[in-house]
């Protein structure tokens, strides 16, 4: 470590790129169940954010797990070193005024508070994607229910790893009650304000 020299005080702040932007950014860190809707709504808000003229940034857990974080996998180990690494490349957009959307299972309060440690809490936004296992399973949009009944897939959150529903998230979506475009509207009605 006595090699390293960060210069973050000598660089661009946040705010001089949020001027140039006229947006103010903000981490929107969508947490739920595999199959609950994060990526969905996740790209819907997206899209809506830039139709009304906001430089958004999507961080998927699936496109980071084929990339940066590619030689993870899910022990305990790696699902807090996935979620960290996820965290500090949303710190990187943040720091550039974008808004950016991370869309991970994030199953414990103990990998949510790193996150929002890394991002810091006054601009760490989240949002907890409700919808109930059995839903999720009757769902299973990528096959991997079946697997981890099968026994393919060990340590599955929700099965046999736990999911800890998030005490006060910023704002919760039942899945199973609302429509997308619904979930969609709620999210963007809430993020506006902060954003503007």
């Amino acid at each position: 470590m006595d090699n390293i020299h960060p210069i973050f005080d000598k660089i661009l702040k946040k705010e001089d790129k949020e001027s140039l932007l006229n947006q103010t950014g903000i981490v929107i860190w969508m947490v739920g169940l595999s199959g609950s809707g994060k990526s969905t709504i996740a790209k819907s808000v997206e899209a809506e954010l830039h139709s009304l003229g906001f430089l958004t940034q999507l961080l998927d857990g699936d496109n980071l797990r084929a990339g940066i974080n590619n030689n993870l996998g899910f022990s305990e180990a790696d699902r807090l070193e996935n979620i960290r690494r996820a965290a500090e490349v949303a710190k990187i957009f943040l720091n550039c005024g974008v808004i950016t959307i991370c869309s991970f299972i994030s199953p414990t309060e103990e990998i949510r508070a790193i996150a929002k440690n890394i991002v810091g809490s006054e601009h760490y936004f989240e949002v907890y994607i409700n919808a109930p296992f059995e839903v999720c399973e009757k769902r299973d949009v990528k096959g991997l229910y079946k697997k981890a009944r099968a026994g393919e897939i060990k340590g599955f959150t929700g099965l046999d790893s736990p999911f800890e529903a998030p005490k006060n998230p910023s704002i919760e979506l039942k899945t199973d009650v609302f429509s997308l475009e619904q979930c969609k509207d709620f999210l963007v009605e809430a993020l506006l304000p902060k954003i503007e």
